[in-house]
């Protein structure tokens, strides 16, 4: 009982010194900056200032990931018969929408993920959608894992050549 009282008036002191910061003077509010902003503003947005209060809020920070760009055009190129509906290569995805593949019958939907800069298999996921709701099997999502693998290969060796 002793070491929760013990732990939590830790937990609480911990806590109450993280809310605020000694910052000096307070900010008189009729000093304006050569910006026009007062001094008081310019200290709420200040990128560095931080409180125990922004552990609960939003995580602004972007995921940022470097795309392998053959596996980058090797995917857009083994997908060009699907409509491409959003691109992003800061994070590697790549969403299209349906299309018909040459010589097939069925309308599929694709999203692409790039993790990695290797070129590598575990730096590529596919993941297929039919319009019609229709399961995709295992087997055509390797088969174009495997198309986009092999073409990004094949555009790696073409550029070493130059």
């Amino acid at each position: 009982m002793r070491l929760q009282t013990i732990s939590g008036l830790l937990i609480l002191t911990v806590a109450a010194a993280g809310c605020g910061q000694n910052r000096g003077a307070p900010p008189n509010p009729n000093y304006l900056n050569t910006d026009g902003s007062s001094t008081d503003a310019r200290e709420l947005n200040d990128p560095n200032r931080s409180t125990i209060w922004d552990v609960f809020g939003p995580n602004n920070a972007e995921q940022v990931t470097n795309v392998n760009r053959y596996l980058w055009a090797a995917s857009l190129d083994v997908l060009s018969f699907l409509p491409v509906q959003e691109v992003d290569p800061f994070t590697g995805v790549i969403i299209t929408g349906y299309g018909r593949p040459p010589g097939g019958g069925r309308s599929y939907r694709a999203t692409v993920h790039i993790s990695d800069p290797a070129l590598a298999a575990r730096s590529l996921s596919v993941a297929l959608q039919t319009s019609g709701g229709a399961p995709v099997s295992s087997a055509t999502t390797r088969a174009v894992e495997d198309a986009i693998l092999s073409r990004a290969r094949q555009l790696r060796i073409a550029d070493n050549k130059l």
